[in-house]
């Protein structure tokens, strides 16, 4: 068994309360319930979370995780000390908290951070932790995919989200919009022209389109419906082995990049602020592209009015369509004390039986075949009308390039959508000028 800490070793923390009260504005950590000491040894887990959306939402299911870890270890006195971020701050807390010696021992990672925190070291190979844990086939396949980093397991996919077609049934029978007539390229914008004709006088807008700083999210289904990548690995390097490069600026995708130009043409205005569904909630649009999180922002008397359609458009009926999945991942720092204890934590949280309860609550998806179509999923089933449709779109999802450099990529597509958005720019010039910008980036 590996060395376990005992409580917080006072000068880490007296470092960790500086540093953090001068650069940052985050709160400490917070300790589960206190349990009863035994005669056996004392052991603080230390817990960072992201806030998923709401302050405080991870800490239950990490309780009901440890009620159980104490039960299977009844020789440990086992407390954890939980803390959550924003959204924009836990990429950075992560990061200073394991380069400067700050205890942690299970982390929440963003999908798209996993390459990055890895390849700088600061992240566990749970490879053989997670072959010998047995569970790894119950997880859909492209969940899997993006676990791993260099060939190497280094978080496990707890909970996903997708992205696809919502909108008021009213407000399309009263600008005669048929909802099947959205799941093409061209009954889309025709849809958006009818719908700002009807009901652009009132102030509400036809389609909405995503001009804030994750854009790119919103146009990689339409790359991958085409067949197209945003990076390719190649072998030959000049060096030796292999490498990524550019992909993006294919003929696909600027058949993609096409398709959203062709949006802003009929008038579909990009917006460039982004309040996650709620802007659809409050009635300003007709029609959102926007993920499975959005029946959070309903009430629940209006799921009988929204329509959601599992898909993004594509060409035509006949092609296949694609989505985007986000979620967070859980991770072991590579400076924790506490591995075993920690992974055994991990693996708790990811029971069915434990996670499936607080995925009801949170309106996350489940990475787990059993949660997500297995007898867990009843209760799912009865709080989200939604559910069998979100679900049907796992298998379909793409993900982003888990490496060091995807963030400067992803800015480069950005740039490029935005030239398409606000400067009318042609396609294939925009995306060839990122891809260039994206190659040097990449080694080239």
């Amino acid at each position: 068994m590996e060395p376990r800490s005992v409580g917080i070793i006072i000068v880490i923390n007296c470092i960790f309360l500086t540093y953090f009260c001068i650069f940052e504005s985050i709160p400490s950590f917070a300790s589960t319930t206190q349990v009863p000491k035994g005669n056996g040894e004392n052991v603080t887990l230390r817990v960072l979370f992201d806030e998923f959306n709401r302050k405080g939402m991870g800490k239950s299911l990490v309780d009901n995780a440890l009620e159980e870890l104490r039960l299977n270890q009844p020789d440990i006195n086992i407390d954890v000390e939980y803390m959550d971020t924003p959204y924009s701050q836990t990429k950075r807390q992560i990061e200073n908290s394991i380069t400067n010696g700050t205890q942690l021992d299970i982390v929440s990672v963003d999908q798209i951070w996993l390459g990055e925190l890895a390849d700088k070291g600061l992240l566990t190979d749970l490879t053989e932790k997670a072959e010998n844990w047995g569970r790894l086939p119950d997880f859909y396949q492209s969940n899997i995919d993006g676990m791993i980093y260099n060939n190497t397991l280094y978080g496990i996919w707890a909970w996903t989200d997708v992205r696809g077609i919502w909108y008021w049934k009213d407000l399309l029978e009263e600008s005669g919009v048929e909802p099947a007539s959205l799941t093409t390229w061209d009954g889309y914008v025709q849809a958006a022209k009818k719908l700002n004709s009807t009901l652009g006088p009132r102030g509400i807008e036809g389609v909405h389109l995503t001009g804030a700083n994750h854009s790119a999210d919103m146009w990689y289904p339409y790359l991958w419906i085409l067949g197209g990548e945003i990076l390719q690995q190649k072998d030959g390097y000049p060096t030796g082995g292999s490498y990524w490069f550019p992909a993006f600026n294919s003929t696909e995708g600027i058949k993609a990049l096409s398709f959203i130009q062709d949006q802003v043409k009929a008038g579909i205005k990009p917006q460039t602020t982004h309040s996650w569904g709620k802007e659809f909630s409050d009635r300003n649009f007709s029609v959102m592209i926007e993920g499975s999180w959005l029946p959070s922002n309903l009430d629940a008397t209006n799921f009988s009015k929204v329509g959601f359609i599992p898909k993004f458009p594509t060409p035509d009926n006949d092609t296949l369509t694609a989505t985007l999945m986000g979620g967070w991942e859980f991770a072991i720092p590579q400076t924790s004390s506490n591995k075993d204890l920690a992974w055994e934590l991990i693996s708790l949280m990811l029971e069915p039986s434990i996670l499936s309860p607080w995925l009801a609550k949170s309106g996350y998806l489940p990475t787990q075949l059993t949660i997500g179509e297995g007898l867990f999923s009843e209760q799912l089933r009865k709080i989200n009308p939604y559910y069998d449709d979100m679900v049907s779109m796992i298998p379909l999802g793409g993900i982003r390039p888990a490496i060091p450099a995807y963030p400067f990529v992803a800015d480069e597509i950005r740039e490029a959508i935005n030239k398409v958005y606000f400067h009318n720019g042609d396609p294939k010039e925009a995306l060839d000028e990122a891809a260039g910008m994206s190659a040097r980036k990449l080694g080239w």
